[in-house]
């Protein structure tokens, strides 16, 4: 499989325009993701949910994409990636209403995850136009880096201007951000998107559409449960049947002329080694950044708008590495500039897990800094190499590929570690006699249960519960600690990428399909 780009086509100033319009919903979902994480306390104590249905309000989200991402993606090259972005940017705006006026957690569960389905359609779509826009390799790295800065910056913008909507209106504003931002797009994407399609994927088949929900969606489901209510039966059950009809989805895709996922892609050592790299630091990073915006604001006693402004760091952080990451890749292995990085993540990481609840805000703040910046250089590269080892054909399956490792390690971030930090919570926390059970379920309903109480008692439990959540806190730092330096090394050993890019070796002959690497970076 040959990736080397045609170089002799060069984006003009259409497809610079049309980037800018394909930045948008990149912005929307990561304000959605940092907005949401924020919201928690105030959707706890507007819609009053349970430990589980706050968790299925925050993750059904980023299940439902996961589970849809590989059917979009190759939809998408059936009927048109710019019809399927302008489809899901209208189902998106539609859903986000549904979330602004939910009235109970039921309604709200349902909002998201209609949002969670259209939002399928809009990551893989903006990628894989990207990477038929922009057929010139170089010009492809920075595209693709202006893409990833942009869901930095709406990582950034998402804890100030949620913050401050929070600060004065009431927590279903924070949906309505999704209502303009996917109005633009459906007006600017006809003008300024070009149409792209695969004429020789074939049908859609629809038996495969429906093993691959059937083996994604059991096994998420299975996985949550257990790290919620511990192991039984029915979720040990439902992670065999997804499993089972894995190994039926993957059997049937090598019969097909034209697999709803392309198997090949596989064979390619580095494609693999960065798909699992980014679910795994994703799996962390969602855990992490649930456990740091309650911490600041249940722990450390900060306003949402306060919060927000003290993620800022991070955020930043994250921007600038992402951005430098590609040109630092021109005359680096990028595999080393990913491994520092990573390595970097660790190190805020260990910072997290040595916090403690008294004092930790600065420390907190500043390893949360740390990991977001080490993060960098992953979004940014690790993208790059996972939709440049494609052929343009293939570009719709590639992206999907992508986005389900990032969604999905996102999601099972927040099931798992969240579960985990709220498993060492209720161990921990000792609640007094009488006080609502809420309390000893979380540190939101430990805060609420509070108020009714006499100042004795409330600083009794606030003290133990605000200690049980820090050290949940630190839990998930050292699990994050792991996941990070043991995944510097493995990038820096699998990873063979040269510094200038080359698809080819030195005598001008192509490797080996697992050999064949994307050009990763950009001119410095």
């Amino acid at each position: 499989m040959s990736t080397t780009a045609d170089t002799t086509s060069q984006a003009g100033p259409r497809e610079w325009l049309g980037l800018a319009v394909l930045a948008l919903p990149t912005l929307l979902l990561s304000i959605d993701v940092s907005v949401l994480h924020l919201a928690v306390p105030h959707i706890s104590e507007g819609l009053n949910p349970s430990a589980a249905q706050m968790l299925w309000i925050i993750d059904i989200y980023g299940f439902l994409i996961a589970g849809f991402l590989v059917t979009m993606g190759t939809l998408g090259d059936r009927i048109g990636r710019r019809k399927l972005l302008l489809i899901g940017a209208a189902a998106f705006g539609l859903a986000s209403l549904g979330a602004v006026f939910a009235d109970g957690p039921a309604a709200l569960i349902a909002a998201r995850a209609a949002m969670g389905i259209a939002g399928a359609t809009l990551m893989p779509s903006t990628l894989a136009l990207i990477i038929n826009m922009f057929s010139d390799a170089r010009q492809r790295g920075v595209a693709i880096a202006v893409w990833v800065t942009m869901f930095s910056v709406g990582i950034a913008l998402g804890p100030v201007v949620g913050g401050a909507m929070l600060e004065y209106f009431w927590w279903g504003s924070v949906f309505l951000l999704g209502v303009p931002i996917m109005g633009v797009l459906l007006v600017a994407g006809p003008i300024l998107l070009p149409e792209y399609r695969d004429e020789e994927a074939g049908r859609l088949d629809l038996t495969s559409v429906a093993l691959s929900l059937a083996t994604i969606l059991p096994v998420i489901y299975g996985l949550k449960e257990i790290a919620n209510d511990g192991v039984g039966p029915v979720p040990l059950a439902a992670i065999v049947v997804g499993l089972v009809v894995g190994v039926l989805f993957v059997r049937r895709q090598r019969t097909l002329e034209s697999p709803l996922l392309d198997l090949g892609l596989f064979g390619n050592s580095t494609f693999r080694t960065a798909l699992v790299t980014l679910l795994l630091s994703m799996l962390v990073a969602g855990g992490t950044y649930l456990t740091v915006t309650q911490y600041l604001q249940l722990v450390g006693g900060l306003s949402p708008m306060k919060a927000g402004l003290y993620l800022l760091p991070a955020a930043f952080a994250l921007i600038v590495t992402a951005v430098v990451s590609p040109m630092a890749a021109s005359r680096i292995r990028p595999a080393y500039v990913v491994a520092v990085g990573l390595a970097v993540s660790g190190i805020g990481h260990v910072m997290l897990s040595l916090a403690d609840s008294s004092s930790g805000i600065a420390q907190v703040v500043t390893g949360f800094a740390f990991v977001y910046a080490g993060g960098g250089p992953l979004i940014a590269l690790g993208t790059d190499i996972v939709v440049g080892s494609a052929q343009p054909e293939q570009a719709g399956s590639a992206a999907a590929l992508s986005e389900t490792s990032t969604e999905l390690g996102m999601a099972l971030g927040v099931a798992l570690l969240g579960s985990l930090g709220a498993a060492v919570y209720r161990g921990g926390v000792d609640v007094p006699e009488g006080v609502a059970a809420s309390a000893d379920d979380t540190l939101a309903g430990a805060v609420e249960a509070a108020q009714g109480l006499s100042s004795d008692v409330a600083t009794v439990l606030l003290d133990s519960a605000r200690e049980a959540f820090t050290d949940g806190m630190n839990v998930i730092g050292g699990i994050g600690a792991f996941v990070a330096l043991a995944s510097a090394v493995l990038v820096a050993v699998v990873i063979k990428i040269p510094a200038t890019g080359a698809g080819e070796d030195s005598d001008g002959s192509e490797g080996s399909a697992d050999d064949v690497v994307p050009a990763v970076g950009v001119e410095g």
